[in-house]
């Protein structure tokens, strides 16, 4: 058997570093086994999913030293490699399940299923899908498609029974029947949903081995089902074990960067993140910590992958990525890394004109530009004592201005401005009042070159860590807290840009 492993992740925001764990993963398993490791884009979310965002993957992804054999920008036999390329592939592959009556039409609202689950949590019950479809004649489906009435396709589900599957890491897994929704396949626009997607995606380009994250278990049920209803053999699965924050939960971008980008802006070196990735899950025979990415590869053993929840420490990252400036880094290499970094032609351009008119010797631009140069400002509570709001507005301010921003996909001047302006208008708050904890969070000073220019340069992921740590010097919100903001946050008059 020829191995082929992938990685499918959504153009949809900053590039993960969960995106490049499981990246790392399918590739040394991939090339171990002398196969192939391919790159496949998941943008069947439309008004989520853009161009920019796939080159970041794209770029990320490369700048770590992850090379693919197939994907949508090098080609491939089996492309195309974007899932919206390929929705007809998808239609008549859903089709084809409806007509062996494997899947069916459903025509409820998002009000009707919205009360179902209602009913079904006040009984207490498990909220899931109840099967109405499934009750319609054939010439009322016919009748209601005819009319264009808006509808999806679920996929039928056993009522009864468990569930058995293997796991290259867990062994066998059983999963009750009872617990498996009737997975939506066909959206109402007609874009398939993953789970579809991915089960027709991995057969038609003859993937042999699914290694991805854990969370993905209680989806493998469906997946099973699908390729049992098309007569297909299932890959292999692996569910690898989730990145976890320091406290345990979830790796997320609220305790810990989570952007690819952040960490190449804040001067890691590429080796020491994919390595300290790779030993996130697994380790080196001599239990040697520092290892280059084909040294991995070399001793890659699936099987070795520790089931433990891995704990990305930024603390043990920086321990690992100082061993890689000290030991692989002459002072040529080491004057060439930082130049590349941030004293490159590129960046140099986007600082030069915030500064050249407000110096008046070179020697001020070392004061003057440290912010676009440096990772965390050096602020605290009492930072955000200044101007004319007060902690709980300040905290407010920040908490609204981390969700705003998540929401900009086009990082420039203008649109940053429009962004910030109408949640200032929207807060009932002068934008030169609301901007000052943002000014303080972004540069940690309460002056300095404009604003929203020092925002273009430092880029999305590093101002959203950097508002995101000063949110957490002037008082992260309680769970109870937050709650609140976002109802709030949610009233409020806002346009996405």
């Amino acid at each position: 058997m020829t191995v082929r492993t992938r990685v499918a992740p959504s153009p949809t925001g900053d590039p993960h570093v969960g995106t490049a764990y499981i990246a790392l993963f399918n590739l040394c398993f991939a090339r171990q086994q002398g196969g192939s490791f391919i790159l496949r884009v998941e943008d069947t979310d439309q008004k989520r999913s853009s161009k920019d965002s796939e080159q970041q993957i794209f770029d990320s992804l490369r700048w770590l030293g992850l090379e693919w054999d197939e994907g949508p920008d090098i080609g491939g036999e089996y492309g195309p490699y974007r899932q919206s390329e390929r929705t007809q592939i998808y239609q008549r592959h859903v089709q084809e399940l409806v007509r062996a009556g494997h899947a069916f039409h459903c025509f409820a609202t998002a009000q009707e299923l919205d009360e179902m689950r209602r009913e079904q949590m006040s009984r207490g019950e498990t909220p899931k899908y109840d099967g109405r479809g499934l009750a319609l004649a054939a010439d009322e489906v016919e009748r209601r498609i005819a009319a264009g009435e808006p509808h999806v396709i679920r996929m039928k589900v056993p009522e009864e029974g468990v569930c058995h599957f293997e796991d290259m890491l867990r062994g066998p897994i059983e999963i009750p029947w009872s617990q498996v929704d009737m997975q939506v396949l066909l959206k109402a626009d007609g874009m398939p949903t993953y789970h579809l997607a991915n089960v027709v995606d991995d057969h038609l380009m003859e993937i042999s081995h699914v290694i991805r994250g854990e969370e993905w278990i209680n989806s493998a049920p469906k997946h099973q089902l699908l390729y049992k209803y098309f007569d297909w053999e299932m890959p292999q699965l692996c569910h690898m074990p989730l990145l976890r924050n320091p406290d345990k939960s979830k790796l997320s971008k609220r305790k810990n960067p989570t952007s690819i980008n952040f960490y190449r802006a804040m001067g890691y070196m590429p080796e020491a993140l994919i390595n300290y990735l790779g030993r996130m899950g697994w380790s080196m025979p001599d239990e040697e910590e520092k290892f280059e990415l084909d040294e991995m590869i070399a001793h890659f053993d699936i099987g070795n992958v520790h089931l433990g929840g891995p704990v990305f420490d930024t603390e043990k990252l920086d321990w690992l990525n100082g061993r890689w400036i000290r030991e692989n880094l002459d002072e040529h290499a080491f004057g060439e890394r930082v130049v590349e970094w941030a004293f490159n032609q590129d960046k140099l351009r986007q600082i030069i004109p915030l500064v050249q008119g407000r110096v008046e010797k070179f020697s001020d631009l070392a004061p003057m530009t440290a912010y676009l140069l440096s990772g965390m400002p050096d602020i605290d509570e009492c930072s955000f004592e200044q101007g004319k709001l007060d902690q709980d507005i300040s905290r407010k301010v920040l908490q609204y201005a981390s969700w705003r921003l998540e929401d900009v996909s086009e990082w420039n001047t203008d649109v940053l401005y429009q962004a910030l302006n109408e949640l200032a208008k929207a807060m009932e708050l002068k934008l030169k009042d609301m901007l000052l904890p943002l000014f303080i969070a972004i540069t940690g000073k309460t002056s300095a070159p404009p604003l929203f220019d020092s925002m273009v340069v430092l880029g999305p992921y590093l101002v959203r860590a950097r508002i995101r740590n000063g949110l957490e010097k002037v008082g992260t919100p309680s769970k109870k807290q937050l709650k609140k903001l976002e109802k709030e946050y949610r009233t409020l008059d806002l346009t996405v840009s």
